[in-house]
């Protein structure tokens, strides 16, 4: 039960401990955590839309089309890679890929990004924190948290592809109701169903907790690989 408790606990006490440490400058360390908030998101949104691309082509898919928005550098990556498009309803989206019908593939261009929170995303939390470095601090913040600010989108796919690979949620047209990187879409999908139909929710909540999971045990790797490399949790100031 300890560890159980320590799995949940671990990410918002480097969290609110670094954040905290950062803070003992006043309202000048709250604006520098702020910048490298911003920094932080603006170089890490881009990098994990070609990490999705780089790992689908790694598995052995293809990729047609990866959004991302002029604000993150995507006129300037469209000039040098030609399936991207600087153009997108989201900050970045794969939005055309081709996993040959294989749910390895599937699943690793889901997972590719999250190589940034295993390393070196927690290190670098834990470290800028420990060491009272407000502007590495808010940088470090995208790359550590990923899979918790992805719950709504790659966490849930995530968890999506895994329910519908046993009954009832495998067959299709189920499976293809449930599988997707926006929650909210898959909410309106399931209820444009209609009273009458059978609306796989189960399914949709056990992918949802699924996700969950996987965002901590993400994170709990990401800590341990980070003590490997010789930074421990965050200690109170």
């Amino acid at each position: 039960m300890r560890r159980a408790l320590s799995l949940f606990a671990t990410p918002w006490k480097d969290t609110l401990r670094g954040l905290d440490r950062c803070l003992d400058r006043g309202f000048r360390g709250l604006l520098l955590v702020a910048l490298g908030l911003a920094a932080g998101w603006w170089l890490y949104v881009p990098l994990h839309e070609l990490l999705h691309a780089a790992a689908c082509l790694a598995a052995g898919g293809s990729v047609t089309r990866l959004e991302i928005d002029v604000l993150y550098g995507g006129g300037l990556l469209a000039r040098l890679l030609p399936f991207v498009s600087p153009a997108s309803d989201y900050a970045g989206r794969l939005s055309g890929f081709d996993t040959h019908g294989s749910d390895a593939i599937y699943l690793a261009t889901d997972l590719g990004p999250f190589l940034l929170t295993l390393w070196p995303g927690v290190w670098w939390l834990r470290r800028a924190g420990s060491r009272r470095r407000p502007v590495a601090f808010g940088a470090a913040l995208p790359f550590a948290l990923a899979p918790f600010l992805s719950l709504t989108g790659d966490a849930y796919e995530i968890g999506s592809l895994l329910v519908t690979r046993i009954a009832p949620w495998s067959a299709s047209p189920l499976r293809d109701h449930l599988r997707g990187d926006d929650l909210l879409l898959r909410v309106q999908a399931l209820r444009a169903l209609g009273p009458q139909a059978s609306a796989p929710w189960g399914g949709l909540l056990l992918a949802l907790g699924l996700g969950l999971s996987w965002a901590f045990l993400t994170y709990a790797l990401g800590a341990w690989i980070a003590r490997l490399c010789g930074q421990p949790p965050t200690e109170p100031r």
